[in-house]
């Protein structure tokens, strides 16, 4: 990210193989480029977006923006970068400037956008009812472990249920729906 007279500036890498992704803050609105395609969106424009958490195999802090206008267009805009096969570098205070200088570029144009955070509900609720699923699974597995005396399965077990809580957890905790205001975005879904 960076300043110019104009704006302020994001890029990021979504693909190892592709050219970056590119947004500035502009008086006009929001300037894009993406793939040799270029636009701007005036910040009153702005029909709604969506923050949440998602989290990558290469980057467990990744961070994910879903922007759209009132003309249908969608962007999404990650706290990620692409370097190298095996290497995706977070940009977190670079994206958490950007989003939180949008947010007041749109309440100060006064935006009338649709502001949400984390999963949708009815994907949350599934979510929620694999997580339950799997803890009583789980929990079925130690029982059984313990009463037939398997002390290294009941510890195996015990310990991927460690795993599986600190890794979904996060996940589900971060993720919870719900809906914010401009001068309220949600820290949790920020880097």
């Amino acid at each position: 990210m960076s300043s110019s007279s104009s704006g302020l500036r994001y890029a990021y890498k979504a693909s190892l193989i592709g050219s970056a992704h590119q947004f500035e803050l502009t008086e006009q609105g929001l300037s894009w480029r993406i793939a040799g395609r270029t636009g701007v969106w005036r910040y009153e424009d702005i029909a709604f977006v969506r923050l949440s958490y998602r989290p990558v195999s290469m980057q467990a802090r990744r961070f994910r923006a879903d922007i759209g206008n009132a003309d249908g267009g969608r962007l999404s805009i990650l706290s990620t970068s692409w370097q190298t096969a095996a290497l995706m570098a977070p940009q977190d205070k670079d994206y958490r400037d950007f989003i939180i200088e949008l947010h007041a570029r749109m309440a100060k144009a006064g935006s009338r956008a649709t502001l949400t955070g984390g999963l949708r509900p009815g994907l949350y609720a599934a979510a929620i009812g694999c997580v339950v699923l799997v803890a009583i699974a789980m929990g079925a597995l130690v029982v059984r472990s313990v009463a037939s005396r398997e002390w290294a399965g009941a510890l195996f077990l015990a310990g991927f249920a460690a795993l599986f809580a600190w890794q979904v957890g996060g996940f589900v905790t971060r993720n919870r729906p719900l809906v914010y205001r401009f001068e309220e975005v949600p820290k949790a879904l920020l880097p």
